[in-house]
């Protein structure tokens, strides 16, 4: 009974993330990222351009009109500079395998150790290490996945600080840029990658954990967790700077 409900759980998560990165979707994603992106270049008028017309008409020259469409692109957009292959997969090595991802591993191993969960594995310590092993290869496999399919959809999952003022306005961001990716134009889509490969390695993670979480539910548990968790952490690149440097003042 036991293998067969994880089979079942391996089998569902796959299937997610196979309808995520399907090459229909890819397709499909680029070509809508090449329309926006020559929606936005825009012919630049100089100076120049504007005083030749003068002398020519005699009159004030008429402001060129910009399309509507760059109004709702701001400064960060234009000036974002896509990731190449070599920084994406830095990226990947850095955030999955790097000190920040065992620091951040330890951190829920303690709390699940705190929490006695799963209960099979105990309160010792041969336990926090099961569960920490346990998170480590939660987080490799979200990882991977997030990295094979965000090269496929060419999406960007980095936080970029907002650089707006105002507690809410910085938060909201902060929050959206969760669910939220880059595409190489610099407009932010809804992000498949980060919230697939979340889906994807709770429901795979079921695969080796005790009968007490070896269930559907407590995989969508885990996958709330990730997202909560991966709220907080962006929380913390936008705000921590700020008080960084309030701490260093004194």
């Amino acid at each position: 009974m036991r293998i067969r409900l994880n089979t079942f759980l391996l089998g569902t998560s796959l299937v997610l993330m196979g309808s995520t990165i399907t090459p229909a979707m890819a397709e499909e994603w680029n070509k809508e990222t090449k329309f926006e992106a020559n929606v936005v270049d825009v012919p630049v008028t100089t100076i120049a351009d504007i005083a030749a017309a003068e002398d020519d008409a005699g009159s004030e020259p008429t402001r060129p009109t910009q399309p509507a469409q760059l109004g709702a692109v701001s400064t960060e957009d234009l000036d974002y500079a896509p990731m190449t292959q070599s920084e994406r997969l830095r990226h990947y090595l850095n955030g999955t395998f790097g000190l920040g991802a065992l620091n951040k591993t330890a951190v829920s191993a303690e709390i699940n150790h705190l929490r006695n969960v799963p209960k099979e594995w105990g309160p010792n310590r041969g336990g926090f290490g099961a569960r920490f092993g346990s998170a480590f290869g939660q987080h490799v496999i979200r990882g991977t996945l997030q990295y094979g399919a965000s090269a496929a959809l060419h999406e960007d999952n980095r936080y970029l600080r907002s650089g707006k003022r105002g507690f809410w306005k910085r938060t909201g961001y902060a929050v959206s840029s969760t669910f939220l990716a880059r595409r190489p134009d610099g407009r932010r889509r809804f992000s498949f990658s980060r919230i697939g490969s979340a889906g994807g390695a709770g429901f795979i993670s079921r695969a080796w954990m005790p009968p007490s979480i070896a269930t559907a539910g407590a995989g969508a548990s885990s996958f709330g967790l990730t997202i909560a968790f991966d709220v907080g952490s962006n929380m913390f690149r936008e705000f921590w700077p700020d008080i960084k440097r309030g701490f260093t003042r004194r």
